[in-house]
């Protein structure tokens, strides 16, 4: 029996603004957020879609949400599967991960094997060895699982007990180192021991979960407040349903800014396989990049020479694991590492980018040095070489937004089409939302 797909879209991407702005009040679905030259959605699509799903359900929530996902999406024609959307008037009942999941298994009368997975993240992950192990353990779920140090899962993810057949004995949510050598003594005996974390990603039973959900508290949990994670896994496992864990080879979450830009790089460098595949061949193996033919052919209004020129005679210095899309203008002295730059961009001499991201048509003034940050679309950072603009420390840039020469910013989100004039030492995790803000700071 084939496997579906089932998407979860209907997240409002608070943690991830401004990203997930488009202005300060209108917020694009998480499933639209730019990666690597595509929607975080088509990645899922395309890469569920090679290992043989071709039919989706996609679980959205809300006008703007469904519109803009169904804008992109269709029905599949473009990406040769098959999908179908919740239905509005169901919007009342996603009220949580879990819950979203039951109700809809419901509406579209879903009997076979699925698997669900969020929208927010990108997996590296086998569907034929996840499929086995869900077989072998007879599991009304088997939870895809990443290994993760003690330190990195202590107060950020949630970590799973398993039996020794494997399937989980419990779960316990974002627990803090201590409670983590309490409750795995394996951390106390082994420093290098790794614990399993719940990835948001399950292939289900469809049929068993159903009629495990018909139980009267579970219907009563899914009518008020019921996530995958937090309650709906725990409570199967406590009425003694087989749940089960299996390892995969990596989760890149995109949530928020700080893990958006890590998995970026990490992308962008090679390390997850399946995302390999699905890109284009790069232009370059060693260092490893991409950059459109119609980039390599445009030449910057100052010194009137081609990228591929410039990469030629050294004056441009592409480093590995760089994106440049199509039509990108690029001046002398450029000097570009894990930096993924979209279509129609201006890098206006001496400009410094890495491990970043950098919007479509957005301009990168004179010696701009960009490190660990999101530029989005249409930004225009106003640089030159006496008064240049530095952004480091997961730094966020919102849509149109524009900054003056000689800012500083350093772990700051400036929301969509603020004009911030030349600012810095602001305390990281400052958010620039309005004009009141700014004001605060100047």
């Amino acid at each position: 029996m084939a496997t579906v797909g089932i998407i979860l879209a209907g997240g409002r991407g608070e943690r991830a603004k401004p990203i997930t702005l488009e202005s300060a009040d209108y917020i694009r679905s998480k499933a639209l957020i730019p990666f690597v030259g595509r929607r975080l959605i088509e990645w899922v699509v395309d890469a569920c879609r090679e290992q043989g799903i071709r039919r989706f359900y996609v679980v959205a929530q809300g006008l703007e949400n469904r519109s803009q996902i169904m804008l992109l999406l269709g029905h599949g024609e473009r990406y040769g599967v098959e999908v179908r959307y919740s239905r509005p008037s169901f919007d009342r009942y996603n009220v949580g991960s879990g819950a979203a999941t039951l109700h809809n298994l419901e509406e579209w009368d879903l009997t076979e094997q699925a698997l669900v997975l969020p929208v927010d993240s990108i997996f590296d992950f086998s569907l034929a060895e996840l499929e086995a192990s869900h077989r072998a353990a007879d599991a009304v779920v088997t939870v895809a699982a990443v290994a993760r140090t003690p330190q990195e899962v202590a107060g950020k993810y949630g970590a799973m007990r398993t039996d020794a057949r494997g399937l989980v004995a419990g779960f316990v949510e974002k627990p803090s180192l201590e409670r983590i050598d309490e409750l795995f003594p394996e951390v106390r005996q082994d420093a290098d021991a790794l614990l399993p974390t719940n990835a948001g990603m399950y292939l289900v039973d469809c049929a068993r979960l159903r009629e495990a959900a018909r139980e009267p508290e579970l219907m009563r949990q899914a009518q008020q407040r019921l996530d995958w994670g937090g309650d709906l896994l725990p409570t199967l496992v406590e009425r003694g349903l087989p749940v089960a864990a299996h390892r995969i080879n990596r989760l890149g979450d995109l949530g928020n800014v700080e893990d958006y830009l890590i998995t970026l790089k990490d992308v962008l460098a090679g390390d997850y396989p399946l995302m390999n595949e699905l890109m284009a061949e790069p232009a370059s193996d060693s260092p490893r990049y991409w950059i459109h033919e119609s980039s390599l052919a445009t030449r910057d209004d100052i010194t009137g020479t081609t990228l591929a020129d410039k990469i030629e005679d050294g004056s441009v210095v592409i480093g590995p694991g760089v994106r440049i899309g199509r039509h990108v203008a690029v001046g002398s002295d450029v000097r570009l590492e894990y930096a993924d730059v979209g279509d129609g961009v201006e890098l206006r001499a001496g400009a410094r980018l890495s491990r970043s991201s950098c919007g479509d048509a957005s301009v990168i003034g004179q010696y701009a040095d960009i490190s660990d940050s999101y530029v989005g679309p249409m930004v225009e950072i106003q640089s030159d070489r006496a008064n240049p603009v530095r952004l480091e420390g997961f730094s966020a840039i919102g849509d149109g937004a524009q900054l003056w020469r000689g800012s500083r910013l350093s772990g700051v989100s400036v929301y969509p089409r603020l004009r911030v004039p030349t600012i810095a030492n602001l305390p990281s995790g400052t958010r620039l939302t309005n004009s009141d803000d700014i004001l605060r700071w100047i």
